[in-house]
């Protein structure tokens, strides 16, 4: 844990993934988060496996450094005790409805009368301003509805889920960005702020920074989506004994690319030294990369692309992560034990700060059982 964030404490009332993961982010940093819990806990604590009942791995792995607190926010005592804990706080943060919120006397209009200088984030599934305002939401259904399930359709065309938890994490970052941004105005100018970041509009921005292309201009200069990631033949190429991701991309990358591969008129061909034009027709250049590809075996292809300082790699699986050669180096991964869960993998926080990791800095605490901090704000 770093402590670039030390003195700053942040209530959490967030649950799943998308909240927990944006606040261990700041804790990481080294701000103080009481994670609020329901009597039940946050439902993640039941995903498996786990050595615990209350603690599985997918809880683990987004609420270290963080402490937990019991309150019944259905009972005006809860509702009486989280004003306190809001009172002494700098930041609050929820992924709930505002509707939901407001039940729980989680408002911005209610807590802010405990500390007028609050800094309030939250992040519901649709925005204040849309029509869908009060509906439910939750990763699947925002990579339905933002476009990227069918970004990711299978060859029939069919949408696919991303096997990641893409939605809450990226708007998990988001909701970090925002924390930060209103901690940052409260220094300056004393003033808390409520900052809202749905995860539908936060998506949608996301996906069309690239795929709004010709939509861009007014009238429509060609038709939605980045080409080149569009492109049928962008993927992973098959060699002769394996997969290699290759990746020219500037217009060098290019020429060395095809003089390695002893293709002079394709090295000199105007569609790929200008720029336009090998935007234009980046699916045929792939096609060509794909056939190429296939002449040689992946470890030839490494020496060769290494030499000639072109973008690539092999294609990893899970498994493969947690043996890479700089990923080890890079002590990206952590054993320890702890009293209650026995010994431990750790993925630490992927920053440096001056030239130290988090866990070389102060070591990072697993995440807590539920209710293990009950004590008065």
């Amino acid at each position: 844990m770093f402590n670039l964030l030390a003195g700053i404490r942040i209530i959490d009332l967030t649950t799943i993934v998308l909240g927990p993961y944006a606040t261990q982010l700041l804790a990481d940093f080294g701000a103080e988060v009481i994670k609020i819990e329901a009597q039940q806990g946050d439902v993640f604590r039941a995903v498996r496996p786990g050595r615990l009942a209350d603690i599985g791995t997918g809880f683990m792995n987004f609420n270290r450094n963080k402490r937990s607190v019991v309150l019944d926010l259905k009972s005006e005592a809860g509702q009486a005790s989280l004003g306190q804990w809001v009172a002494g706080a700098d930041v609050f943060v929820h992924n709930m409805r505002s509707s939901s919120a407001e039940r729980l006397g989680a408002s911005y209009e209610t807590l802010v009368q405990s500390n007028p200088s609050l800094v309030y984030c939250y992040s519901p599934g649709f925005g204040n301003r849309g029509a869908d305002k009060d509906l439910p939401a939750y990763d699947d259904i925002i990579q339905a509805r933002s476009g990227l399930a069918a970004l990711n359709a299978d060859a029939s065309g069919a949408p696919q889920f991303v096997k990641t938890i893409a939605c809450d994490k990226v708007v998990g970052l988001h909701l970090a960005l925002a924390i930060q941004a209103g901690l940052i105005q409260k220094g300056k100018t004393g003033k808390g702020v409520c900052i809202e970041v749905p995860m539908l509009e936060t998506m949608t921005s996301f996906i069309l920074s690239e795929h709004l292309s010709g939509h861009t201009l007014i009238p429509e200069e060609g038709g939605l989506g980045y080409d080149r990631l569009m492109s049928e033949n962008r993927k992973p190429y098959q060699t002769l004994d394996g997969y290699l991701a290759i990746l020219p991309y500037s217009t060098k990358h290019w020429i060395r690319f095809f003089e390695l591969c002893g293709e002079p008129d394709w090295a000199t061909s105007e569609r790929v030294v200008d720029p336009v034009l090998r935007s234009q027709n980046i699916d045929v250049l792939y096609k060509k990369l794909a056939a190429l590809a296939m002449l040689r075996t992946t470890d030839e292809w490494q020496r060769l692309l290494v030499a000639a300082d072109i973008p690539h790699s092999t294609v990893s699986s899970l498994t493969d992560l947690l043996t890479d050669p700089h990923l080890s180096a890079a002590s990206m991964f952590n054993t320890y034990e702890d009293a209650r869960l026995g010994k431990i993998r750790e993925v630490r926080s992927p920053f440096e700060v001056d030239g130290k990791l988090d866990f070389e800095v102060q070591p990072n605490r697993p995440a807590p059982n539920l209710g293990e901090h009950d004590i008065g704000p």
